[in-house]
């Protein structure tokens, strides 16, 4: 099976963009369909992926004061309803619980599709005084949105993700909050992903269903399509309104929390593949690759000399990196080159008869550019040099790309024109009125992707000829 899952040439990426995708979702052994509609399998290495973003997060939020925690999979109807636009925005998508057992239910338990309106009750529980903020949680969990066409990572009916919840005294602090987060966000997708992003607001058609204001990064894939890599947003006290969460304030009143929510999901290893991959599979930025080097003896003849230096040097750079050995006996070195192509696997490591006898071993980027022999002695430094090298390689490609693919557009003729031949981020004047916005959604077939953080704007509105109020970065999206 392993063989015919390898042996097929991948569709090319510039040419079938969509089925290239989906091959090497299926083909690096990252996800899988199951017999529920829209529903994956998240394979092992795909889960690699994801326990690697998750213990990165997980660490950056503890050391900024945010703590785990956990909530019910169901919400009843009624708390759902609470918030008006919450459950309008949410409602196509919910999936509900009707019977327990043989017994239908006196009310409907929504599956979750977010938790606000089942975190918010319990904070009304919680917070009385003023002393009992912030609560900065999060949690976990996986979520279900009934969506009606979907793809491998990128938009299926159940996905994995951590939603942060918390709750605060002022304005000011939820803002900032949800501004530290968005820059944790862009730490991981940029330091860790190497994928270059736009960071600002969305439009109020483009805002979490309930909230406030909604931060958002975006990035632009190889497709020229933007991606939302993350967001964090501004819930004002809206919901805190809708759940009565209100608590004693110093000067002894009464007065309701301002609160945010935000994540990122298992979409990112969607954006990974995307971002990064080429026509022969996976190339993952070193720091969040499963294995960062990956050791394949080329056995033979001399057997009992090379696999114990394979495995004396695997157990060398393990101490240093993430280090797979690759010492299986029914597979041939060259299916194996193969093989960890098609994962990404950023740096293998050759070692066969002749290496051992010069202490060295042969070196090859998943980057591309010649082979190249190391010797052993120091080769810790040399591999962790190469690795440096390829992290920053991987993000200058993404932002070169992002760069060239970026223009800007003084009419609605030359924004349809570019949205059509440059395939990426054009950026326009806005007066702020929805009829523009509905204007060039009409003509382009592009949303409106981000707002620009304290960027004053200038000229006129791209639509009507107004002073315009903010600038905008329109693309076509995913």
């Amino acid at each position: 099976m392993v063989q015919e899952r390898t042996a097929a040439v991948l569709p090319k990426k510039s040419e079938n963009f969509s089925e290239w995708y989906t091959q090497v979702a299926l083909r690096a052994e990252l996800a899988d369909y199951t017999p529920v509609r829209g529903s994956m399998a998240i394979r092992p290495y795909g889960y690699a992926i994801w326990e690697g973003i998750q213990s990165w997060l997980d660490r950056r939020f503890k050391e900024t004061g945010h703590m785990n925690a956990y909530f019910p999979l169901l919400i009843p109807e009624s708390f759902l309803k609470k918030e008006a636009e919450h459950v309008e925005g949410f409602a196509p998508q919910v999936a509900w619980v009707t019977h327990g057992g043989d017994e239908e239910l006196s009310e409907r338990l929504a599956v979750r599709p977010t938790s606000e309106a089942i975190i918010l009750p319990m904070y009304a529980k919680w917070i009385q005084s003023y002393r009992d903020l912030p609560v900065l949680l999060l949690a976990w969990n996986n979520v279900v949105r009934w969506e009606k066409a979907t793809r491998l990572f990128l938009r299926t009916a159940e996905f994995l993700w951590h939603e942060g919840h918390t709750a605060h005294r002022t304005m000011e602090d939820a803002d900032a909050e949800c501004r530290l987060i968005l820059g944790i966000y862009q730490e991981l997708l940029e330091q860790i992903l190497a994928i270059p992003v736009l960071a600002g607001i969305k439009p109020p058609s483009e805002r979490f269903a309930g909230a406030a204001n909604t931060y958002t990064l975006e990035a632009l894939m190889p497709d020229g399509q933007a991606i939302q890599a993350g967001t964090s947003h501004f819930l004002g006290q809206n919901f805190a309104k809708a759940f009565n969460v209100k608590f004693l304030d110093s000067d002894n009143q009464e007065k309701y929390i301002w609160s945010t929510s935000w994540a990122v999901s298992t979409r990112l290893i969607g954006s990974l593949i995307m971002a990064h991959g080429d026509d022969k599979g996976l190339i993952l930025p070193p720091r969040i690759a499963p294995y960062e080097v990956v050791i394949v003896p080329i056995l033979g003849r001399d057997d009992a000399k090379v696999l114990p230096a394979a495995k004396e040097l695997a157990q060398h750079l393990g101490r240093r990196f993430r280090v797979k050995l690759d010492d299986r006996d029914a597979y041939t070195a060259g299916w194996k080159f193969n093989e960890w192509e098609l994962r990404g696997a950023p740096v293998r490591l050759e070692i066969g008869p002749r290496d051992v006898a010069n202490k060295q071993v042969v070196l090859s980027r998943r980057t591309g550019g010649a082979k190249q022999t190391v010797r052993i002695d120091g080769i810790e430094v040399t591999v962790g040099k190469i690795l440096d090298e390829i992290q920053s390689e991987l993000f200058e490609r993404g932002r070169a790309y992002r760069d060239s693919h970026t223009t800007q557009a003084a009419t609605v003729d030359e924004l349809v024109r570019a949205i059509e031949q440059v395939q990426g981020f054009v950026k326009v004047g806005w007066c702020e009125m929805q009829s523009c916005e509905d204007t060039i959604r009409e003509r382009t077939g592009a949303s409106p992707r981000v707002i620009p953080l304290d960027e004053k704007a200038s000229g006129k509105c791209v639509v009507c000829g107004m002073p315009a109020k903010a600038w905008v970065y329109y693309a076509r999206a995913y």
